[in-house]
């Protein structure tokens, strides 16, 4: 994995932190004053009304807020001044690729390059009909747009011919500081977490898996593609989570210790499902993990 001093973020609680514009400036500032290195927000455009099932996808429904991840980092490009914000992830195969290519661009001035797109296949079809996708092509579409997405992000000019995509002699003005933006991929099965291997700058781990056998086998299979597609796994990425949930310093502590020795590059700290209720409890929670997850 890439050498270097691991970097610790924070989930922007989007569920949790209501809509209030004041708690979000509040809660940005906060952790960027906290020295995090960088910030992620998840993405969803449509939930419905009913759980599409009974384990975690049962949270997605209309009864949690999710904020317009792009829109919102629009915001927080104007509150911060040191924090990189990323996508964890942005559904890609549901939007314009053209599109995307325009808004993290933006964003990447805005923020003086301080930007990481995250992007994932998804898993609700309900969104891709409501966005008129196909959600039975959005791996494949994925692929083709992550290849479309670094020229126009480093190219003045694009001429691309490509099974969703046709660009003739175009670009964005202005591109991005960054040239091209770092594309990571997230994802829970292998197939995707190949994909990252073969394709992407990093990984973003399951959120939800813990240090251990399933977390090492992920990482071997992210790896082995690496290698397979000519790549040196050692050049990429890979970020991790640890949730406040229920843990005190030293479990804090050994868990970060944990993912240090499983060859994590990143680790995102997530105080959303622990049960806070107001902005300073998962403020707190956040200074409190800072204060034992050391850089090093």
């Amino acid at each position: 994995m890439k050498t270097g001093p691991m970097k610790i973020g924070v989930a922007f609680p989007t569920t949790e932190i209501g809509n209030n514009p004041a708690d979000i400036r509040t809660f940005v500032r906060a952790v960027d004053d906290m020295g995090y290195d960088y910030l992620t927000c998840i993405d969803h455009v449509l939930q419905g009304a009913e759980p599409v099932a009974d384990d975690w996808r049962a949270y997605y429904t209309l009864d949690n807020p999710f904020h317009e991840v792009l829109v919102l980092f629009g915001f927080i490009a104007a509150l911060t001044e040191r924090m990189e914000l990323a996508t964890s992830i942005l559904i890609s195969p549901q939007r314009p690729t053209a599109l995307i290519a325009k808004q993290f661009a933006e964003i990447d001035v805005l923020t003086g390059g301080r930007t990481r797109a995250g992007f994932g296949i998804g898993w609700n079809e309900l969104e891709y009909d409501a966005l008129g996708q196909n959600f039975k092509t959005r791996a494949r579409r994925m692929e083709e747009q992550i290849v479309l997405l670094r020229q126009l992000w480093s190219q003045e000019r694009v001429t691309f011919h490509g099974e969703w995509d046709t660009i003739e002699d175009a670009g964005i003005n202005p591109l991005p500081i960054q040239r091209p933006i770092p594309i990571w991929i997230g994802g829970f099965v292998l197939p995707a977490i190949r994909r990252a291997g073969r394709l992407a700058d990093g990984l973003f781990l399951n959120p939800r898996i813990k240090p251990g056998a399933d977390s090492d086998e992920q990482i071997k299979a992210f790896h082995d593609a690496a290698r397979e597609a000519g790549r040196d796994p050692a050049t990429l990425g890979l970020d991790t989570t640890i949730f406040t949930e229920g843990r005190g310093a030293n479990e804090l502590r050994e868990e970060f210790e944990a993912w240090r020795g499983h060859g994590a590059t990143h680790v995102t700290v997530r105080t959303m499902t622990s049960g806070y209720t107001s902005i300073s409890q998962h403020l707190n929670a956040l200074e409190d993990a800072r204060k034992v997850l050391p850089h090093s």
